[in-house]
């Protein structure tokens, strides 16, 4: 961390097929070993079998998920005197999103389908409902 300032956040591109930051930033969180290439064919053919599967538009089903997995509130530690006690405390937006798509992913990894694409529309399907 800088002793000074703070350092100016990089501004995340739309995505060129559906043009949205959100997806950018979903298709970074799935990438590994700096492959975008790849993790771009995971999640746009993930979104291919939202479409076949609901008949809805893939990016407002991603939205719908992301929005019932983002945690509104998170507990951080306060010591008061000799005890340290869990304190609710509001998220910030930004981290809201950031936790939510990493949860997603995290959890999308773990599940028992075969391939990435079909573990990741799974979880998004399911996060929606």
């Amino acid at each position: 961390m800088p002793r000074r300032g703070n350092v100016p956040k990089r501004e995340v591109l739309p995505d060129p097929l559906y043009n949205s930051v959100l997806v950018t930033k979903l298709v970074n969180s799935i990438m590994l070993d700096g492959k975008k290439g790849v993790a771009q064919k995971v999640v746009y053919s993930a979104f291919d079998i939202i479409k076949e599967k609901t008949d809805k538009d893939p990016l407002e089903v991603f939205t719908a998920a992301l929005e019932n997995i983002m945690p509104s509130l998170e507990v951080k530690a306060r010591r008061v005197g000799g005890a340290t006690y869990q304190v609710p405390i509001e998220v910030r937006p930004e981290r809201r999103q950031t936790l939510g798509l990493r949860w997603l992913t995290t959890y999308a990894r773990n599940r028992s389908e075969k391939t990435m694409k079909e573990r990741l529309a799974g979880e998004i399907m399911d996060a929606a409902n």
